[in-house]
């Protein structure tokens, strides 16, 4: 039990180590390569949406948009323009990113159901604006040639032509990414951000700026969402105009509740358990979505806290622990009464 519990500490502890060592051999136990890209990819969209929805307690149903932009500027970047796919990268999140501020200031003048309608409504508005640049984007079509030139590495050739060379490739910037993202929920901003979540009236009156809090956070959460974008579009060589409909979004939410919103790990839970879903059930049956949404519903009444959070919560229960809040690093981040955050 205590060669358990030492585990278990040092997982919370280290959990960026510890997500990017089950990532590194992930790959070995999925039926196929794509099948686990596709996962490292969304799991990756999951844990940016996780950041509003499940750290700040924004419900956004418009981070399609930002998934969208970052895939068709990358594409067009390489596409167009003939830039090379790192710095095409860099051009996708910062594209997600200004676009996550514009809409932003708007969307977080309100709350609740209100603030949902508003993200839908603007992701629409992006969503149209770019089927009609059909010049740019290929319109219905969807974006296609986006080649990815193979890149030497201290005398190493990375081809993405070879998935495994493609999945770990993609590992390095969604393990960049998930330290940030810890960096992030780690430091004083993180705590600010979850006490908006249990109560924004009381964070107002211990003196911080929440519409700037949670404007920070929502940009910061577009470009992650818009990494995983120009992640996808190099894996894919297309940016197909679904990327920016607002089931995309709709998809996003059920990660994060499948897997266990608020958690850190839960995302790509829920993302892997989805995807492998939706891969098994469309092979016995064309309506895959029914058997899915089954699912789904049935985890949400069951498993209130999702896959993992339930997971961890009975795992905590079981060594004798302390409800641990699993947003953080084994304790819960909360305002004091002094205004602090700890």
């Amino acid at each position: 039990m205590d060669t358990m519990q030492r585990i278990y500490g040092w997982v919370l502890r280290e959990r960026v180590l510890a997500v990017c060592l089950f990532l590194l051999v992930f790959p070995l136990i999925m039926p196929y390569e794509a099948l686990a890209i596709n996962i490292l990819i969304f799991g990756l969209y999951a844990v940016g949406f996780n950041l509003l929805f499940g750290y700040t307690g924004m419900l956004s149903f418009g981070h399609a948009s930002f998934f969208g932009v970052g895939s068709y500027l990358t594409g067009i970047a390489i596409v167009s323009f003939g830039v090379h796919w790192i710095p095409a990268i860099l051009i996708g999140v910062l594209g997600a990113l200004l676009a996550g501020l514009l809409i932003g200031l708007l969307a977080i003048r309100t709350r609740g159901i209100y603030f949902a309608m508003v993200t839908l409504a603007l992701g629409q508005i992006v969503y149209y604006a770019f089927y009609k640049a059909e010049r740019w984007t290929g319109g219905e079509n969807g974006l296609r040639g986006i080649k990815v030139e193979p890149l030497d590495v201290f005398g190493w050739r990375l081809d993405f032509l070879d998935p495994i060379t493609k999945y770990y490739v993609i590992l390095v910037f969604v393990a960049l990414a998930l330290w940030f993202v810890s960096r992030v929920l780690n430091s004083p901003f993180g705590a600010v951000i979850e006490a908006i979540r249990e109560n924004e009236k009381r964070t107002a009156a211990c003196g911080f700026d929440v519409a700037r809090s949670k404007l920070l956070v929502f940009v910061l959460s577009a470009g992650i969402c818009g990494l995983a974008g120009t992640l996808r579009a190099l894996h894919l060589s297309i940016v197909p105009i679904d990327s920016l409909h607002y089931l995309q979004s709709g998809q996003g939410v059920m990660m994060c509740l499948l897997g266990g919103m608020g958690t850190f790990f839960g995302p790509f839970v829920g993302a892997a358990v989805m995807l492998y879903l939706e891969d098994v059930v469309t092979s016995m049956t064309r309506h895959w979505m029914a058997v899915v949404g089954t699912i789904f519903i049935i985890f949400v009444l069951f498993f209130p806290r999702g896959i993992w959070g339930s997971a961890m919560a009975r795992l905590d229960r079981k060594l004798g622990r302390r409800d641990i809040d699993h947003s953080t690093m084994g304790t819960t981040a909360r305002v004091s009464a002094e205004g602090e955050a700890p």
